[in-house]
């Protein structure tokens, strides 16, 4: 019996990692395809370099924000962890965009694409996915 609860705890403090077609999906279904003009592919992408698709990442930066979820949104900015947060332009904490419920994380993303700088905001999308062919994001989705 302890082995179940355990195997339980540990199975709900993991993280929900999306494959790439799965993710595609829940992104076209939130009204991620074309949102401002963005492809589903840039999205899909940009989500691959950040996160690798994982709800729970999180990375620390040297200015002392960190990046959350699967879209690796910046606390400086755009949520509140209690740290260097200074505009929380989601209005949201950051733990919200950390979990396998994705809708804070995709609807905080559309905000952060409405800033002037859009998609680009995003190191990774700028290195990775930016004047790149994307076609294999989407590949085999039927998307």
């Amino acid at each position: 019996m302890r082995s179940l609860v355990f195997l339980l705890l540990v199975a709900a403090a993991s993280a929900k990692v999306f494959e790439r077609c799965e993710w595609a999906r829940v992104l076209k279904n939130n009204g991620m395809a074309s949102y401002r003009g963005i492809s589903l592919a840039d999205w899909v992408c940009l989500s691959q370099w950040e996160s690798h698709y994982n709800t729970r990442a999180i990375n620390r930066n040297t200015d002392g924000s960190t990046d959350y979820g699967i879209f690796q949104i910046n606390s400086r900015y755009w949520c509140n962890d209690g740290g260097v947060s200074s505009a929380n332009g989601c209005n949201i904490p950051c733990s919200a965009l950390r979990t396998d419920d994705v809708r804070a994380a995709i609807t905080c993303a559309k905000r952060v694409v409405r800033d002037p700088n859009g998609i680009g905001a995003w190191v990774a999308w700028r290195n990775h996915c930016q004047n790149q062919d994307l076609r294999s994001y989407l590949a085999g989705c039927g998307v």
